[in-house]
């Protein structure tokens, strides 16, 4: 897609384009599931062998009968990402989607509201409109309105590291670097310096090379030997990136293996 912002049946008519060049397999996104998942079972009935990865669930693949779904559960990540901020001492949280409406994002936010709210705190997420995906300037004046407007907010969860690259500039101009515990889905070098000095608390990883890698070869290798596999759904993540790992982690950064 080249913008989002008609993100979900622009999600819906890339896999219509994809069935119109007779593949023998889709490995796809079931981001949003009211307009894709009428595009994924065309794509099934034509004889086309689907494989759901990144987003969605094996419960939604069984249902419109693709092969399995590779990826990370998006609610268990939520709640990693809930239960994190708990154990940082955060008292409110709060979930920054910048993709409303999508499946996934959906299920992550949910989880970390549902985790912080079973230790007993409390947690709500910040819905900022779909154009603010990939733009900096809204992402960090909507967290810094936001902060302002309430101050007892100590929690922050981001759901991509350009998010929280913003919200970290969000916290800072709200003066709230140091109180504000921010944490965030996947990571770049910026997440990984933030956590080694200390302005950010951690990042959940969902290691998404390995979504496209293993989605694709599984879904070949059934395609041209009808190999298969029991293990449903394959499951990339949950990882912990920390203060305790991210030596670690650059490490593996800098030889090509994260």
């Amino acid at each position: 897609m080249q913008s989002y912002d008609n993100f979900a049946a622009d999600a819906a008519d890339i896999i219509r384009v994809a069935i119109s060049k007779r593949p023998d397999g889709i490995a796809v996104p079931d981001w949003v599931y009211e307009s894709q998942d009428p595009a994924i079972q065309e794509a099934i009935a034509a004889g086309i062998k689907v494989i759901l990865f990144n987003a969605g669930t094996l419960d939604k693949a069984e249902e419109l009968g693709a092969m399995n779904y590779v990826g990370s559960d998006e609610y268990i990540a939520g709640k990693a990402g809930g239960e994190q901020l708990v154990q940082l001492g955060a008292k409110r949280g709060v979930c920054i989607n910048t993709l409303p409406g999508t499946a996934n994002i959906e299920a992550r936010c949910q989880g970390m509201i549902d985790a912080m709210t079973a230790a007993g705190a409390s947690a709500e997420q910040l819905p900022l409109p779909s154009t603010s995906f990939g733009d900096p300037a809204a992402i960090s004046e909507a967290v810094k309105a936001y902060l302002t407007e309430n101050p007892d907010v100590d929690g922050a969860l981001t759901i991509g590291a350009g998010e929280a690259d913003a919200a970290a500039v969000g916290i800072e101009q709200a003066g709230k670097t140091g109180t504000v515990h921010l944490g965030c889905f996947d990571f770049n070098e910026a997440t990984l310096d933030r956590i080694k000095d200390g302005t950010q608390d951690f990042a959940i990883d969902q290691q998404p090379y390995l979504q496209a890698l293993l989605a694709v070869t599984l879904l070949a290798s059934n395609i041209d030997f009808g190999t298969d596999l029991p293990t449903a759904p394959v499951l990339t993540g949950p990882g912990i990136i920390n203060a305790a790992n991210v030596d670690a982690t650059i490490a593996g950064v800098k030889i090509g293996a994260r």
